[in-house]
């Protein structure tokens, strides 16, 4: 081969290589958000988030734990976010192949006359077909590029999924708990008001008490007995709620929960960092709105790379047959090209509004992000005030119920003494039980408190973690990244 024709093939292949590196310009990965730089509520105490994964176990309930993983896997809410994950990752292998060259095989056999031979010809033919769309300007990278981002934010939304199940079972299951509580502090104030009820009768008939006051009592039982009812209605429906979340038959449930008393929960059942932006990392839906918007950068990038030349490269080998009368053989074939170029000339104004469209959503995902930034900001900050707001109210709920306590106490030592009556030993009997209700809702308000600031910290997420079919992810950033990103100025 002349020299120069192999020095303009050599350019010819080189081209390529050196155009590839003009990708386009996106706009930003990162966009600053509105994070502020400490809370405004107190935090319960600093540390870190690490104990979230986990919290539902140190919380010594094991049942909880189990009815929470038996709902996981029931949950249509995060079965879909399961498949949307397993779409992503199935479009990111689409979007990588499409960087690579492609090999197709191909086999191909015919029988006819052949003028050239004078007669009939057999001829057959075997070979591999290769072709590569060399990127010249990004459009396929920048694809790839989208296409794992939205693997990494779906992800985390499976993640947000799992969260949500937890949660929603943690507040039915304590609810339960904390429902039985307050059934049995409304019969004793039932039975409290039965007993009255039957003084007055007593009192009435002797004369000593107005009937007024005796249907009073009579109508202050039947109260209680409503409330109690109504109480246990509640329960019931917790039952029930459980048993939709989490699948169990609804005998069995009832039997497991009768063989596991409620454990007391410790003071602090798990801790949140005190810099914002370490806590929203752990978000779940801020990384995957934060992601969409790396995807929507890259999607802009594609759209503007789509409106330059694309370069092609094929090129095949093979081996071919021949057969007739008179001669048969067969021999090696091999091609390097065509190098072809298309140039986008003239369609109408679609790529400019494919690129106007792009930018549009990536404005759009930029806005989420930054609206999904506060969103979670509020809820944390309304999630620390609720928690702060039961911690202060619960010193003098306690000291509100022991102190009705000992006058119970000491109402019952008159009582026995015969220097009171039983109705001021019943009515003592009731405030007692008033304050000991007021406690246990004040401790179930506390509970719930305590499950969103768990809902609003993300549930210990980490971006590493691996995914539901216990492979890592892929490429995504770590937590420590993440927070950078959010709190960027």
């Amino acid at each position: 081969m002349p020299r120069n024709r192999l020095q303009h093939l050599a350019l010819s292949l080189s081209l390529p290589v050196a155009l590839a590196g003009c990708a386009m310009q996106r706009p930003p990965e990162h966009v600053p958000s509105s994070a502020p730089m400490n809370w405004q509520a107190p935090l319960p105490h600093g540390g870190s988030v690490s104990e979230l994964e986990s919290w539902w176990r140190g919380a010594g309930d094991a049942l909880l734990a189990e009815l929470i993983h038996e709902a996981q896997l029931l949950s249509p809410s995060v079965a879909q976010a399961r498949s949307t994950f397993e779409q992503a990752r199935a479009t990111q292998t689409a979007a990588r192949a499409a960087l690579l060259p492609s090999l197709d095989a191909q086999a191909n056999a015919s029988r006819g006359f052949s003028e050239q031979n004078a007669g009939i010809a057999n001829t057959a033919q075997i070979g591999l077909q290769a072709g590569w769309e060399i990127d010249l300007f990004g459009r396929n990278a920048a694809t790839s590029d989208a296409a794992r981002s939205r693997v990494e934010g779906a992800h985390a939304r499976w993640h947000d999924a799992r969260v949500s199940v937890a949660a929603e079972v943690a507040l039915q299951y304590t609810g339960w708990r904390y429902c039985v509580r307050l059934v049995g502090v409304l019969r004793d104030d039932t039975a409290s008001r039965e007993q009255t009820a039957r003084l007055s009768r007593e009192s009435e008939r002797a004369g000593f008490t107005a009937p007024a006051n005796a249907a009073l009592a009579a109508a202050s039982f039947s109260d209680g007995r409503v409330r109690a009812a109504q109480q246990q209605l509640q329960c019931d429906i917790g039952i029930k709620t459980l048993v939709a979340l989490t699948g169990r038959d609804e005998p069995a449930l009832r039997a497991a929960l009768a063989q596991s008393p409620a454990m007391p929960l410790p003071e602090n059942l798990f801790t949140v960092d005190s810099i914002p932006a370490q806590t929203l990392a752990q978000r779940p839906d801020v990384y995957a709105a934060e992601r969409e918007v790396a995807a929507a950068s890259a999607e802009v990038g594609s759209a503007e790379a789509d409106r330059y030349p694309r370069l092609t490269l094929g090129g095949s080998i093979g081996r071919m047959y021949l057969g007739a009368s008179n001669v048969s053989g067969s021999s090696n074939v091999w091609s390097i090209g065509p190098l072809a170029v298309s140039l986008p000339l003239f369609d109408g104004g679609r790529r400019a509004a494919e690129v106007t469209a792009a930018k549009a959503r990536y404005e759009a995902a930029a806005l989420t992000y930054r609206g999904q930034v506060r969103q979670a900001v509020a809820e944390v900050e309304q999630a620390l005030t609720q928690l702060a707001n039961t911690s202060e109210r619960r010193t003098d709920a306690q000291n509100a119920a022991d102190g009705y306590r000992r006058s119970l106490a000491a109402t019952q030592a008159l009582w026995t003494g015969g220097l009171a009556s039983q109705l001021d030993l019943e009515n003592a009997r009731r405030t007692a039980l008033a304050s000991e209700l007021a406690l246990v809702t004040l401790e179930q308000e506390r509970m719930n408190a305590w499950i969103q600031l768990y809902r609003a910290a993300g549930g210990g997420w980490d971006a590493n973690v691996v995914d539901p079919q216990g492979r890592q992810p892929g490429t995504a950033r770590s937590p420590a990244s993440a927070a950078s990103a959010v709190s960027a100025p």
